[in-house]
């Protein structure tokens, strides 16, 4: 059983005991958040909606943190013009607790 959840505007793949990282979320590491389900399918049928009404993934805060570094270089040849910026995505870790 999976489920599609909707967090941060983004939609990620949850499965129980299952890792991902989303959008960083105002919560405690060690506190459980409700996230909103698009679609859920099991082995039996598929259920989709925007969002699925009584339908919640339960997930567990793991941590905090910040992605890679990512760099954007701009550069005009001849011109002299050079522009070096870095950024570093803040996500939170979640593991999925359970779905229904």
């Amino acid at each position: 059983m999976y489920a599609i959840v909707l967090t941060g505007g983004k939609q990620y793949k949850a499965e129980v005991g299952k890792y991902f990282k989303a959008e960083k979320l105002d919560a405690e590491v060690g506190s459980k958040v409700e996230l909103d389900c698009l679609l859920v399918s099991s082995d039996k049928d598929v259920k989709v909606g925007s969002p699925l009404t009584g339908v919640k993934a339960v997930c567990e805060v793991l941590e905090h943190g910040k992605e890679d570094k990512v760099i954007a270089f701009r550069y005009h040849a001849k011109k002299n013009v050079r522009k070096r910026q870095g950024h570093r995505q803040p996500y939170t870790k979640l593991k999925v607790v359970s779905i229904g």
